[in-house]
C-alpha cells in the first residue's frame, strides 16, 4: 500500500486569463497569400515569438508554484506542414534550452492536440491526417527534449463511438514518439469511463480520468458518487509510474451536469485529493488555480 502525502500538483492549460501568456497565429489565407519567402520569414517570427511567450510561461508557473503547464495544440501554427516543420528546426537549440528550463525548474510540460484528430474515424484520411497532427506534437516534444513517456503526455479522446476495435489496432501501428506519449480521456458522449478504461488497458497506454466528463455521462449527481473514486483508483493502475497519473477537473457552467466550463472551481471530488496531477480546466485558468489553494491544504494521507 502506498500513501500519498504530498498535495496534487495542479496544472496551468495554456493561456492566462490575463494578458501575461498570449501566443501568435496566422490563419491559413492569410499566410498562403504571402509568397514563399514571406511565407517563412512570417513562420520564424510567429515561432521566435511563441517560443519567447512559452518561456514567459513557464516563469511565470515558477513564480505561482504551479509544476505542471499543457502548452497549446497551435503553438507552431503549421508546423505539422513540411514547410512548417523545417521552419521549426532551425529553432532547434533554442528549443532544447526551453525544454531543459522547464525540467530543471520543475515542471511537467503536456500537450492535448485538437479535436481533429480521430484515431477511430472509419475515414483512412481522417487516420492519416490524425496521425500527422499526432506527430507534430511528438516532434515539438522531441525538439524541447522531453522524454517519450506518459510524463510528457499527448492526450487525446477516443473520438467515434462504438470503434474500440479500431483505436486499440491504430494505436498500435503509431510511430514510438507519438505512441510512448499517448494517453486517452473519457468524454461525455462516444466513450465512457469505463469504455475508455478497456481501451487503454488493450492498447497499454494510460487513461486520464475526467470526473466532470464522467459525471455528465453518467448523469451523476455529486462528484462523490462511488464511481468517480473508484475511476481514479482503475485510472492510476493503467499508468506505468502512478505518480505520474494526471487527471482533469471542471464545473458545469449553468448547473452541475452543464458540459459547458465554468469560469472558476467551486466544487471537486473528494478522492482528487489522491490525484498527483490534476489540470484545471475552467476559463479563469489561473484565478481558477489560486482559489483551490485552500482545498489542496486539506490533504491527508490516502492509501491508493
Amino acid at each position: 500500500m502506498t500513501l500519498i502525502a504530498t498535495q496534487p500538483h495542479l496544472g496551468l492549460v495554456c493561456i492566462t486569463v490575463s494578458k501575461e501568456v498570449r501566443y501568435r497565429t496566422i490563419t491559413r489565407k492569410r499566410l498562403l497569400d504571402l509568397s514563399e519567402d514571406g511565407q517563412q520569414r512570417a513562420l520564424e517570427d510567429i515561432y521566435r515569438d511563441n517560443i519567447q511567450t512559452l518561456d514567459n510561461a513557464l516563469r511565470y508557473c515558477e513564480r505561482e508554484g504551479i509544476k505542471l503547464y499543457r502548452m497549446p495544440s497551435s503553438i507552431f501554427p503549421f508546423a505539422d506542414e513540411p514547410f512548417g516543420l523545417a521552419v521549426l528546426e532551425k529553432f532547434k537549440d533554442t528549443l532544447g534550452r526551453s525544454g531543459r528550463r522547464a525540467t530543471e525548474r520543475g515542471i511537467r510540460l503536456v500537450m492535448h492536440p485538437d479535436q481533429f484528430v480521430v484515431l477511430s474515424s472509419d475515414s483512412e484520411n481522417v487516420v492519416a491526417n490524425s496521425v500527422k497532427i499526432l506527430q507534430m506534437h511528438a516532434d515539438i516534444m522531441d525538439l524541447l527534449e522531453q522524454p517519450r513517456s506518459p510524463w510528457a503526455l499527448l492526450e487525446i479522446h477516443g473520438g467515434k463511438s462504438d470503434r474500440e476495435d479500431q483505436l486499440v489496432a491504430r494505436i498500435a501501428e503509431l510511430p514510438e514518439a507519438i505512441r510512448s506519449r499517448l494517453c486517452l480521456e473519457n468524454d461525455e458522449y462516444a466513450y465512457s469511463a469505463d469504455e475508455i478504461h478497456a481501451v487503454c488497458v488493450r492498447a497499454g497506454v494510460p487513461m486520464v480520468f475526467d470526473a466532470h466528463h464522467h459525471i455528465v455521462h453518467e448523469k451523476l449527481d455529486s462528484y462523490d458518487h462511488p464511481s468517480v473514486a473508484e475511476t481514479l483508483a482503475k485510472a492510476r493502475a493503467t499508468w506505468p509510474d502512478p505518480a505520474h497519473q494526471l487527471v482533469h477537473i471542471s464545473n458545469g457552467r449553468e448547473g452541475f451536469n452543464d458540459r459547458q466550463h465554468s469560469d472558476l472551481i467551486s466544487v471537486m471530488p473528494s478522492s482528487y485529493l489522491q490525484a498527483p496531477w490534476i489540470e484545471i480546466e475552467a476559463k479563469h485558468k489561473e484565478d481558477a488555480i489560486r482559489g483551490l489553494h485552500g482545498w489542496c491544504e486539506k490533504i491527508t494521507p490516502a492509501a491508493t
